[in-house]
This record gives structure tokens, C-alpha cells and sequence, in this order.
């Protein structure tokens, strides 16, 4: 999570296939793995070492971004993510980029620079006037919005520390809508409040530290977000099967709303002889195994209670062949035996978060979907995150540091 408040600026000193390498100020302080904000896009640190850093740049972010275009020598905008006890000053910036918009027209004023910009329709729809955008990552007040634009004012102190003053019409730039904003617009008013007396403590965390603090959530019973942009682009909800309540089932099945599973170590489901579905399975090489229910309970296996212990019998170590009836409602994944060394999906980070935590190697995760239906992408996922109190990190962060 980052403010939108740039300090300091930085340089492209080399352009890879899918890497750049910044120049930065040698006392700004760089963590391999960290996150970093240039541009108003949000990146992974390869590799950091004093005034330099390698960051990660795939081809979708270049498609969905200016940096299609970066070239070396380009000056781009520098900010590290929040810490706890950093002011927050500008508005909350994820460096997920909304979309791309053209400067149309750069008028003088007495009171600085007027940018005319065309965003595309659906950012259009989320801008009123007054409220926050981020610009290249720089936190600015929305002046005007008209029919198919809209403009923001540079005061003099924004172009003395930002590239922004040197913008011209024809100009590309990243474009970010507020955060809380959209939070807020979305009725979450409430929940918007104790995000940000949170912060950041709940949201998208990066590095060794934030996955500690997943670690250490899953450990206490808490759910924690895996967001996966490679395998399946999707992110899930995990918690730890030996610690499932009912109440997490119940907010599964009614916040989140997606397919729930339970990621197993292969070993447990071959000690408690549940067997693998017949076929080749879903295209990302998910290993599904028949369904079952613990066969003790009065009830028929679906509600939120019965779920949660059937999971949990899943988890005990103790637990028999003979304690479960298939097919059931409760649906086992197994895991790789490598992990996420081996496939770094959501069915093997559930695994690894559990054995990370101490806990038994089975867990549960549930894809976030959308009211819509539609799955949630980053930018939603770390909203869901911030409304839910949990923390969010990548699977390559977990491949990394667990």
C-alpha cells in the first residue's frame, strides 16, 4: 500500500526482456523481495543492493501500463510501501493502474498547471470532482470532470518534486481512482474506517516480513489472502484446517463465495484412503479427490457446522478411513509433494502456510469472487482484504520466503 506522496525520484538505467534496473538514491532503503511503486505501478524487487534495484516486469503490466514505452534514462516516480507509523498524508495507492490515459491539453494558471486528461470509460465513472487520483503514482485532487475528461491543477511544489510539470498534450500516464473512495462508494463506509486505523497490518504485504505476518494469522486461526497472478490470476481465502470454526465456513460461503476446498498433504490422503476423481482434471493440474463427510454427524454434511468439522477431522492426525462417508460435501485437493517448489498454485501455498504455521499439512482456501460474479482481480482482492481485516501476499512471495 502506498500514499501517493513522492519524495524522491529514480532513473531507468537498463531495460530487460522482463526486467528493468533502477538508479536510486543510495539512502533509500531497498529489500530483495520488497514491493516498490514506480509510476504508480507496483512492482516486485528481484534483487536490491545500495542505488540499485532489479524489479520484475511481465508483459501483461506492460500492456496495462506506460511502461510498454520506458526507455533508459527515464525519470519515473519512487515510492516504497507503507511501514507501520508512516504518515498518510495523500490517499491510499495500491499501484494497481486502473488504465491509461492521454494528456489532451496543458494550460498555464497563476496558481500552477492545469493537465486536461481522457481516461478511459469506466475510470471516468469512478472520478468526482474534489476527490483523489493518482497520476504516475503522485497523489492529486480531480479539479473538473466532464463528459469524456477531466483535469487536475499542478501547484508548484508537485512539478518542483515530480516529473508531472514536464507532461505535454499527447502524453501517456498511468492512472490509479482512489481507494477509499471506492470503498466508500461501495457502502463500505464502516469497514473503510478501521481499514485505514489498520494500516498496514491488513492488506496487500510483501517481502519476508509480510510473510510472516501471514504466517503468524493462519497460526492464530485467522484467514489470510493468496493472491496467485500467474497460474490461475485468481486469489483465495486459506485458513488452517486443524483450526477451522464454523463461523469461517459461514464467511466463506457468504462473503467470499467462490468453490471451497481442502489442500492436503498427499500422505493424509493416502493414510485416510480417499481416492483421486476419475479424469484429467482442470487445465492448472489441480489434483481433486472424492468429496467426503465425517460420518458421525447427525446432519446431512452441508451446513457451515458440519463442514468445519468434517475439515477438522480431515486435520487430526488420529483420524481413520472409516471415519468419513464418499462421496460427501467437502472437497480434498492434494498437494505436490514438493510444494511450492514444485507448482506454486493455491492447493500447495495452503499446504505450505499450514506447515509454516506448525500446524497439521492440511488447510482450506476458497476463491474471492466479485457480487457480480466475476473473479476478483488484485485491485479487488486487496479492497476485499482491507475490508476484512487480512492480510494479503503473492505466492511467489511465499515460494521466496517460507
Amino acid at each position: 500500500m502506498f500514499t501517493g506522496l513522492i519524495e524522491t525520484t529514480a532513473t531507468v538505467a537498463e531495460v530487460r526482456a522482463n526486467s528493468l534496473r533502477i538508479s536510486v538514491d543510495p539512502e533509500v532503503p531497498l529489500v530483495a523481495g520488497g514491493a516498490v511503486c514506480l509510476d504508480g505501478v507496483r512492482l516486485t524487487m528481484e534483487s536490491a543492493a545500495p542505488s540499485e534495484l532489479v524489479v520484475t516486469v511481465t508483459d501483461e503490466t506492460r500492456r496495462r501500463t506506460t511502461l510498454d514505452r520506458i526507455t533508459v534514462g527515464t525519470p519515473v516516480h519512487f515510492e516504497l510501501p507503507l511501514a507501520a507509523g508512516d504518515r498518510i498524508d495523500g490517499h491510499l495507492v495500491q499501484g494497481h493502474v486502473d488504465g491509461v490515459g492521454k494528456v489532451l491539453r496543458v494550460d498555464d494558471e497563476p496558481a500552477g498547471r492545469r493537465l486536461w486528461i481522457k481516461p478511459g470509460d469506466r475510470l471516468l465513472a469512478r472520478l468526482v470532482a474534489k476527490s483523489s487520483v493518482a497520476l504516475n503514482g503522485v497523489s492529486l485532487t480531480v479539479a473538473e470532470v466532464l463528459k469524456d475528461r477531466f483535469s487536475v491543477v499542478l501547484v508548484p511544489n508537485t512539478m518542483a518534486k515530480t516529473n508531472l510539470g514536464n507532461l505535454g498534450a499527447g502524453d501517456r500516464v498511468n492512472l490509479e481512482s482512489d481507494l477509499l473512495t471506492r470503498m466508500a462508494r461501495e457502502g463500505h463506509g464502516p469497514e473503510l474506517l478501521e481499514a485505514v486505523a489498520r494500516l498496514p497490518w491488513a492488506g496487500h504485504l510483501s517481502g519476508p516480513v509480510g510473510v510472516q505476518k501471514v504466517v503468524a494469522q493462519l497460526a492464530a486461526g485467522g484467514g489470510v489472502v493468496v493472491w496467485d497472478p500467474t497460474l490461475e490470476g485468481e486469489g483465495d481465502v486459506v485458513f488452517a484446517g486443524e483450526r477451522f470454526r464454523p463461523e469461517a465456513m459461514t464467511f466463506l460461503l457468504t462473503q467470499v463465495c467462490g468453490h471451497t476446498t481442502i489442500p492436503c498433504a498427499v500422505e493424509v490422503l493416502e493414510r485416510l484412503e480417499i481416492p483421486r476423481m476419475p479424469g484429467e482434471g482442470d487445465r492448472q493440474g489441480t489434483a481433486m479427490h472424492v468429496p467426503v463427510d465425517l460420518a458421525s454427524l447427525p446432519g446431512t454434511g452441508v451446513s457451515a457446522a458440519d463442514r468445519a468439522a468434517t475439515i477438522r477431522r480431515l486435520a487430526d492426525p488420529h483420524a481413520k478411513a472409516e471415519d468419513f462417508l464418499k462421496p460427501g460435501h467437502v472437497f480434498p485437493l492434494a498437494a505436490r509433494p514438493g510444494l511450492l517448489a514444485e507448482r506454486r498454485g493455491h492447493t500447495e501455498a495452503t499446504v505450505a502456510l499450514c506447515v509454516a504455521a506448525g500446524l497439521a499439512p492440511v488447510g482450506v482456501c476458497c476463491e474471492v469472487m466479485r457480487p457480480d460474479g466475476v473473479m476478483a482481480d488484485a485491485a479487488d482482492l486487496e479492497q476485499f482484504a482491507l475490508r476484512w481485516d487480512l492480510p494479503m501476499i503473492d505466492v511467489h512471495d511465499l515460494a521466496r520466503w517460507l
